[in-house]
């Protein structure tokens, strides 16, 4: 790294909370926040918001006659951008606002296309609340930022794309400040049906939830069945150039590749995509340094199976502590990374590793110094990043 990189405020809105508090303890507490609700015509296993979360988001809704039309995704990236800002004191202030999504406005574009095939028509509003744009554009409206504005999806990798992007302008000198993110609101009945269609998704009649069985078995080597379920929620994340008295952290490596596919949503047997991101992360440091690594880990028989195969080459037998959150939160698609991330400066913040339930420790460690985060999508993007205290 050329220029230090701080990470000087992180902030998020998912079925973990909205408090770096009560998200810390959710993190604490063994239990997963799936449950089995009715999505449309389908019962499905997700990771909705609390009542309470979802009331905070219709008084945003109801605030302004502006946001009565916007897609869940864009008020989820307001209410946990806003906070990120707060914490970093970066109001009034000149900042890059860089917030992607893997499948944007779903809420909206599926309930305008269901108007057009009864109809033939859709309301006026349909197109500028349905692109891409539409979040970063809206955050920056709603903050008055005065730096750039981007938007872009990649995927379940869209979050840790974003911080590259941040880390690039910051790195070329373009700007001083940048908030990185993503957000997602996926739990709609036709992208749950979609990834059903895929036969990913995990089956409620594979688990018993009211016995304590997980619903999604993410980084169990062991399991017999996919077991991919779906949450929502925005993560966001204030980086500067230079050392800070308020850095959570610092981003010392970073690496991306992408895999030669053999179909759309294929992945290598050992992830080599994730082979050479980790590589390109860890360039500038010894391997034994690595304490921790979160994994993207979404619960799926392959992707599972190949990031860990894909760890042990770049590792070897000294393997980092392994965890991740999906097993919890579920897979907030293009937000995922960017809630690696808090997790990861949770851990090192409290000194404290928060593994899987179900999956035993690998060689503890006694610090918490570095983190990788991994996160990969269809397509096989893969960013690796590394964090330091």
């Amino acid at each position: 790294m050329k220029t230090p990189i701080a990470v000087t405020s992180i902030a998020s809105f998912s079925s973990l909370g909205k408090t770096s508090d009560d998200i810390w303890k959710e993190y604490l507490n063994p239990k997963s926040l799936i449950v089995e609700k009715q999505i449309g015509n389908t019962s499905a296993l997700v990771s909705p918001l609390s009542e309470t979360l979802a009331n905070e988001v219709q008084t945003l809704r109801d605030s302004d006659v502006k946001y009565k039309s916007l897609d869940n995704s864009v008020l989820y990236a307001i209410l946990a951008s806003r906070e990120a800002v707060k914490k970093a004191g970066w109001y009034n202030s000149k900042f890059g606002v860089n917030i992607g999504s893997s499948r944007g406005a779903t809420q909206l574009f599926e309930k305008h296309h269901q108007e057009f095939l009864a109809t033939g028509r859709t309301p006026t509003l349909t197109s500028p609340t349905t692109t891409l744009g539409n979040i970063s554009t809206w955050v920056a409206h709603d903050l008055k930022s005065k730096g750039p504005e981007l938007s872009h999806s990649i995927t379940c990798s869209t979050a840790l794309h974003a911080l590259l992007n941040g880390i690039a302008w910051l790195q070329a000198g373009m700007a001083d400040r940048f908030l990185v993110g993503g957000s997602e609101a996926p739990l709609t009945a036709f992208t749950i049906a979609q990834m059903q269609a895929l036969k990913i998704y995990s089956n409620p009649k594979n688990c018993q939830l009211e016995l304590g069985e997980w619903a999604c078995r993410a980084s169990d080597l062991t399991k017999t069945k996919n077991s991919l379920v779906l949450g929502e929620g925005a993560a966001m994340a204030c980086l500067q150039r230079g050392e800070h008295k308020n850095a959570l952290g610092y981003i010392t490596g970073f690496g991306y590749a992408t895999d030669v596919l053999q179909h759309s949503i294929s992945i290598t047997d050992e992830a080599e995509c994730f082979q050479k991101s980790m590589k390109m992360a860890l360039q500038n440091i010894d391997l034994d340094e690595v304490d921790v690594i979160v994994m993207h880990a979404p619960g799926t028989l392959k992707g599972d199976k190949s990031e860990y195969k894909a760890i042990q080459k770049v590792f070897s037998k000294n393997l980092p502590m392994l965890t991740t959150n999906k097993w919890k939160v579920g897979h907030t698609f293009g937000a995922s990374g960017m809630l690696n991330l808090e997790m990861a400066l949770l851990m090192m913040q409290h000194q404290q590793f928060i593994g899987v339930p179900f999956v035993t420790e690998q060689n503890p460690r006694k610090a918490i110094r570095n983190v990788l985060i991994n996160a990969v999508g269809f397509g096989g993007n893969a960013v690796s990043i590394l964090v330091s205290k």
